[in-house]
């Protein structure tokens, strides 16, 4: 898998390329009292025009033929507390679920469990630690039921770190999308939180098809790259699915003259993998993708997408789509016009053909 694409006479970009100024006021730490509430800030990447607007709107910038392509991941209960047998508490953030008893995971304590021991978790899950493996630990957890099951049972929501609050009941519907339906994520592929069940009943009723991948987003998601030169980054890896049906319904859009949407970047970074080979291909499998400008996308025209941390592999990932100084103006535009960040955050629709239908789009 190539990590990225970088013409040879490109400087080499650093991290302070992808810094900016954000207000904390500017963290969204809950969600808009709808889905659709939020805003949405458009950008026609060919030209660096800027357009106000809110994600109720959105069918406006879609026509018959068009294709939306979702990401279905559902996130899981993650986090568990516990104890070591030792004593010493100790936190567990579940990274891949493996199989029914086996799983990936972070784990917090002041002194690393070692390969043999046993944890106590939320005072009745009995986990053995394996092996090490990198920074994750492989686990064990004993007894008959399945991991997920126990998780869904036991767990807590892992909400981003720079949400402050404990998990909620609102926090377990809204940090979810509707059409969430494959368990495995530890973050939420927020661009799709914007959608409620009506909206998706209304695109259908335009004409505009859907499509699903599956990518489950792992916490190294929210990991800071901590080099200089972007170039020396490595990213995380995690599991992808790309099904015949999706490869499908893409050749049928742009065959007939329709545009291809991904919904957030997941849904993006799960597309360019399955193409990495220069056409897109249906199957499962791993990526450690890194997109970074100069890279050359090779299946989607436009990108919803919410705001990303500064320095973050995503707005690297946002500035090779819609190029570097666009995205430095749009958030520049974001910021002032006090739009809000993050997980919880408002929308960004960012498209690199023209879109004839944008002309029609309804004004705030």
């Amino acid at each position: 898998m190539p990590a990225s694409i970088i013409p040879s006479d490109t400087p080499p970009l650093t991290l302070a390329d992808f810094d900016f100024t954000l207000p904390d006021e500017l963290i969204a730490q809950f969600p808009a009292e709808q889905r659709r509430h939020s805003r949405l800030l458009y950008l026609d990447a060919p030209t660096g025009v800027l357009r106000d607007n809110f994600f109720r709107h959105l069918p406006n910038y879609l026509k018959a033929g068009d294709l939306l392509v979702f990401n279905n991941t559902r996130v899981i209960k993650a986090r568990l507390h516990g104890v070591k047998e030792s004593g010493g508490k100790i936190e567990v953030l579940v990274e891949r679920v493996l199989d029914e008893h086996h799983v990936l995971a972070h784990i917090r304590a002041s002194h690393s469990p070692q390969p043999g021991s046993a944890l106590l978790l939320e005072g009745c899950l009995r986990v053995s630690v394996i092996e090490k493996e990198g920074a994750l630990y492989r686990l064990r957890f004993e007894g008959d039921e399945p991991v997920l099951t126990l998780l869904e049972r036991h767990g807590s929501l892992p909400l981003p770190p720079y949400i402050t609050h404990a998990p909620d009941a609102v926090d377990e519907t809204r940090y979810q999308t509707v059409y969430a339906s494959e368990p495995g994520a530890v973050a939420a592929p927020t661009a799709g939180l914007h959608f409620d069940a009506e909206m998706l009943v209304e695109l259908e009723a335009m004409g505009v098809r859907s499509a699903y991948v599956t990518l489950h987003v792992g916490a190294g998601t929210f990991q800071p790259v901590r080099v200089d030169y972007i170039a020396e980054h490595k990213m995380h890896s995690e599991c992808y699915q790309v099904p015949q049906q999706t490869v499908d319904a893409i050749a049928r859009a742009k065959s007939e003259g329709g545009r291809v949407m991904a919904v957030g970047t997941t849904s993006l970074r799960a597309l360019e993998s399955a193409a990495a080979g220069g056409t897109l291909q249906a199957g499962y499998g791993e990526t450690s993708i890194f997109i970074t400008p100069g890279y050359q996308f090779r299946v989607v025209e436009r990108l919803l997408t919410n705001f990303h941390l500064p320095k973050s592999t995503l707005l690297m990932l946002v500035s090779a789509f819609a190029g570097m100084d666009n995205i430095r103006s749009a958030y520049q535009h974001a910021v002032a016009q006090n739009y809000r960040f993050f997980s919880y955050g408002d929308a960004m629709l960012i498209e690199i053909r023209k879109n004839s239908a944008e002309n029609n789009a309804s004004q705030p």
